[in-house]
């Protein structure tokens, strides 16, 4: 927020732990947005919170609590729109799942004593006082200590004209309870079992739910506790532990081996291995030395190391991961839309159609008692001998009981929170919902060259010694004089020398002629160094027997440059911006995908052709590269992604309708882009596509199976097929089943991983 709109704008944080599924979002959503001064809302449901921005004429903190709990909703705590606190998230998650916990042992023992009881009333001999004993056993159950939580919020909800998942399991418990203790004064069936038992299932429900939810979003969780919680940094000479809250950019710190980085820096001094998996999912640890950044909350192997602290607190690059998950579960995905107008239509719906069965059954009993004798056959539940007036209760309650708007809500959300924590596991960083369903249908896969297909900075590999002069002579007469020069095509190749072990000699009267070369002299002898230009002009002799030997060079992609040694051409030394190692393989994978790969480049053409050929790219374009994805957009459609190094590439990388960024730990950009690899390299963008197709595949699944659940069950029990009590555990079984669809996302995405590779 820029600084003029923070004049007048707050923004809030709400943590609403009961906010478990879209459902319960949405009517959140609408309650707050009724308010007066409500600028942006949204809400992460991994997270429970509803972050909201209000003008500042707008609702005060008090007032949106407010509003919420008159939806139906708890509110744990409000801020001020700081930097949340993620340890008290997991506490308040935990306050949560153990009052769940507590409230289902409360409904669980009395229910358990009446189902004990119930058994032998109903099949060998009545119990003495059954009705009165029940009715005291379950009062606790359905309106004390079990029920009156959801009670509660049923009536904040009716009140405020929303509708949740609460409201049913209100509607069908309170009735048959109700109805039950008529047999007080007049012999009738009870009731009064069902209304315990619906409210013990709706308990057993949510807690599983929470606990199942808390599993979901395992990897999140376990990203939130990787942090140092303490750093040791230099103070006037000596060493102190501080609190790494407590740390600043410019900080001293002091990493001995087997500690982790307190927070992301540069290191001064020292060398040493680092495991990085936490930011990249590499398990090879890493060599870093002066010079090299380092990401917080990774391991030191074995050396001590001098740190600076360059980047603290919510700067950080485990603080942005964590920032980009938490907004990629609380996005939407386009295919959600359906489920969110069926979501907030659904419990007025289900009402309508309750009321309609209760009526249906009260005045066409007899029309309707064949479905009974029908499915008496092979249910044993049904009774088609039970007088109307129950048979109009059970199939009016069992349609409140069996529908399930949670099952809808979660559909997306713990889809998203699982794939949200693979990815992370491994490196992958996807923003959105939307991108998500977009990475799915790419067809065309636009690759910038520099440091994406290739390092992205010039390597020494090719030597051509003249007739007369070995490789070796020739390479110290390069690296002496270039070693004098910081040109990049220098500097690669007394880097290359090195390798070879060759260390450069003392030049001097060193000259440069800009971009046609170097000059200097080694020992009492002159060194010439430059393109074929220069060396003609200074009349140096066999040129021409380097000819072919330049002309393949340059025909490959290669710099190449002549040395000579009193006017006599020596031989040639080559660079390159040289392939990364997995690149023809990504790009092969990316062809097995079925993608057109594209390169853009603006190198010279026989440079660009060079690369192409060698890694099977099929399409080169010039640079100029939003025109050229606009191009292949009118082309192909709206099916283009671009890799790029999410910087200097960002234009192209928002014209796309996918962009992806391909970086190396802290230095990616990873809020530029649709997607963030913290690996450097191209083979994450098929992890990516795989891990956004498994996780849309997941939304699609269940999606389908929580409306087909719903569609089926709701005309069943209307029918009075299906008894309240078996109802309420479909119910639960139908929430809990979408969660257990979503965490096999994990194996899903191992299996397609395994199958590519």
């Amino acid at each position: 927020m820029d600084t003029k709109a923070s004049s007048w704008q707050k923004e809030f944080e709400l943590i609403v732990p009961g906010m478990g599924s879209d459902h319960c979002a949405g009517i959140i959503s609408k309650t707050i947005g009724r308010l007066d001064g409500i600028e942006e809302l949204s809400t992460n449901i991994a997270k429970h919170r509803v972050s909201v921005r209000v003008r500042a004429d707008g609702p005060d903190a008090e007032a949106l609590k407010t509003a919420v709990e008159g939806a139906g909703y708890d509110v744990a705590a409000v801020t001020g729109g700081e930097d949340p606190d993620r340890e008290d998230d997991t506490a308040i998650d935990e306050a949560y799942l153990s009052l769940a916990l507590r409230r289902l042992w409360i409904a669980a023992l009395p229910t358990t004593l009446i189902m004990v009881l119930m058994v032998p009333n109903m099949f060998w001999q009545p119990v003495p006082g059954y009705l009165a004993i029940v009715a005291l056993l379950a009062f606790p159950v359905v309106f004390l200590f079990g029920g009156a939580a959801t009670h509660k919020a049923s009536w904040r909800s009716l009140k405020n004209g929303t509708f949740n998942m609460d409201v049913l399991i209100s509607m069908g418990s309170l009735p048959p309870y109700v109805i039950g203790l008529v047999g007080f004064v007049y012999p009738m069936t009870s009731f009064i079992e069902m209304a315990a038992t619906i409210m013990t299932f709706h308990l057993v429900g949510r807690y599983l739910e929470a606990k199942a939810k808390g599993k979901a979003t395992e990897a999140i969780r376990r990203l939130l506790t990787l942090g140092a919680k303490t750093a040791r940094v230099e103070r006037e000479g000596e060493e102190v532990e501080i609190a790494v809250k407590e740390l600043s950019p410019g900080d001293i710190m002091v990493v001995r081996p087997g500690d982790k980085v307190p927070t992301d820096g540069e290191v001064v001094e020292g060398e040493s291995h680092l495991d990085e998996s936490i930011a990249t999912g590499e398990s090879i640890p890493v060599y870093k030395s002066a010079g090299d950044t380092v990401i917080g909350a990774t391991i030191n192997k074995e050396g001590r190391l001098r740190v600076k602290a360059t980047r603290v607190g919510g700067d950080t690059f485990l603080a942005q991961v964590v920032k980009l998950i938490d907004e990629a579960q609380g996005s939407r995905v386009p295919i959600q839309e359906f489920a969110d107008r069926m979501t907030g239509r659904f419990v007025p719906l289900v009402l309508i159609i309750a009321l309609g069965s209760l009526v249906a059954w009260l005045l066409a009993a007899d029309t309707l008692r064949p479905i009974l004798e029908w499915g008496a056959g092979f249910l044993p539940w049904v009774d088609p001998t039970a007088a109307t007036p129950v048979l109009a209760i059970l199939a009016a309650i069992a349609v409140l009981v069996i529908a399930c708007p949670c099952a809808l809500g979660l559909a997306t959300p713990t889809a998203l929170m699982v794939g949200s924590g693979v990815g992370a596991e491994r490196g992958i960083l996807i923003r959105s919902g939307e991108a998500i369903q977009t990475f799915k249908d790419v067809k065309v896969m636009v690759l910038d060259k520099t440091g994406t297909i290739t390092r992205g900075e010039p390597k020494l590999t090719d030597v051509v010694a003249a007739e007369g002069v070995s490789e070796t002579e020739l390479l110290e007469l390069a690296t002496t004089v270039e070693n004098a020069s910081e040109h990049p095509i220098a500097r690669a190749i007394v880097d290359g020398a090195r390798e070879r072990g060759i260390k450069p000699g003392d030049v001097v009267d060193f000259r440069s002629t800009g971009a046609r070369g170097v000059s200097g002299t080694v020992g009492e002898r002159t060194v010439l160094i430059g393109n074929r230009l220069l060396l003609e002009e200074h009349g140096v002799n066999g040129l021409e027997a380097l000819d072919k030997s330049l002309h393949d060079l340059e025909s490959q992609g290669r710099t190449a440059v002549i040395v000579a040694r009193d006017g006599e051409a020596c031989g040639i030394v080559a660079v390159a911006d040289t392939l990364k190692d997995e690149s023809v393989a990504a790009i092969r994978a990316m062809h097995e995908q079925g993608l057109h790969v594209v390169m853009i480049t603006g190198d010279n053409e026989r440079a660009a052709n060079a690369v192409a050929q060698e890694t099977g790219i099929d399409e080169v374009l010039p640079e100029g590269k939003v025109d050229a994805i606009r191009e292949l957009q009118e082309k192909y459609g709206n099916h283009v992604a671009m890799v790029g190094d999410g910087i200097n590439d960002a234009p192209a990388l928002k014209q796309a309708n996918v962009g992806i960024a391909i970086g190396a730990g802290a230095d990616v950009a990873i809020d530029a882009v649709d997607v963030t690899l913290v690996r450097g390299e191209l083979s994450g963008v098929i992890d990516a596509m795989l891990l956004s197709r498994a996780t849309f595949r997941k939304i699609v699944e269940n999606l389908l199976w929580a409306s087909g659940y719903n569609a089926a069950a709701i005309p069943i029990a209307a029918a009075g097929l299906l008894h309240p009590m078996i109802g309420v555990v479909a119910m639960t079984a139908s929430s809990l089943s979408v969660i257990g669809n979503s965490m096999l996302l994990r194996r899903r995405y191992s299996n397609e991983r395994s199958r590519v590779a």
